[in-house]
């Protein structure tokens, strides 16, 4: 029987419990670290809400600290991998580079790097510079040089184009870097397959939970704010009419905790 288990709290500490080997594939869009880099830059930063840029704390490090943090994460994301095991990754363009040395330090295989293009993405500082409409992710595989890879033998590009999290997928509230369904699962449906167990440790609202348990995958989430994981919470109640999951929920942060 396939299994669901939401976890609020850190996720480096969380995924410290996971057992070795245990894991399919891992999916998840950790803060970018660009807080302070956009402070610094001609935008109109100041008028969007404090936790656009990232919600687990590491959006204003220095960049060493940074580095170390996603070098402790890639440590344990190696560790839970399984054989063969695949990793998306999405990453601000200008940290791609960065994301490759650390994860292959930690002996992660890396593939390639795609793009998600926004259609419709928001319009900000149009009359300043072209639009931000594209995020890049970045895929590797766990000790073999080749993993599940399931694309019915069409050509599959290194790039996926899709609006921005439609209003449906945000009726119960909202993440500020929300993915959209349609973009998580083309990776589940080619990097995994039914049964397999997907996990994400930066769950934001649920969408990677959300799109495992429709394709009949296992999934893991782990997620720090207390108010997302709330989110995710009811996501993944009204996704679980049908269907038999055993599920697990555990809530390690009090409702006041904030990001550190």
């Amino acid at each position: 029987m396939n299994s669901i288990k939401l976890i609020n709290g850190n996720c480096l500490e969380e995924m410290e419990k996971l057992p070795d080997n245990s894991v399919d594939l891992i999916v998840t869009d950790p803060p970018y670290n660009l807080g302070n880099f956009m402070r610094a830059r001609d935008t109109n930063l100041k008028k969007m809400r404090d936790n656009f840029f990232g919600d687990a704390g590491w959006d204003d490090l220095e960049f060493e600290q940074w580095v170390q943090h996603m070098n402790d994460f890639f440590t344990q994301s190696k560790r839970v991998l399984k054989k063969g095991g695949s990793m998306i990754v999405f990453m601000a363009i200008i940290k791609v580079e960065s994301i490759i040395s650390i994860a292959e330090s930690n002996g992660l295989y890396y593939k390639t790097t795609g793009i998600w293009h926004k259609t419709n993405p928001m319009p900000r500082n149009m009359n300043l510079h072209f639009i931000n409409s594209v995020e890049s992710w970045i895929y590797f595989t766990n000790i073999t040089r080749t993993g599940t890879f399931n694309n019915d033998r069409k050509a599959l590009h290194d790039f996926v184009e899709s609006s921005v999290a439609p209003k449906r997928e945000k009726r119960y509230g909202g993440h500020p870097t929300q993915k959209p369904e349609s973009v998580i699962q083309h990776f589940v449906d080619t990097l995994s397959n039914p049964g397999d167990v997907v996990m994400d440790p930066f769950m934001g609202s649920g969408t990677t939970g959300v799109v495992s348990k429709r394709t009949g995958r296992s999934f893991i989430g782990i997620e720090l704010q207390p108010n997302y994981f709330q989110i995710c919470l009811k996501r993944m109640a009204d996704e679980m009419n049908g269907g038999e999951y055993r599920t697990e929920v555990i809530n390690e942060v009090d409702e006041n905790a904030q990001s550190s």
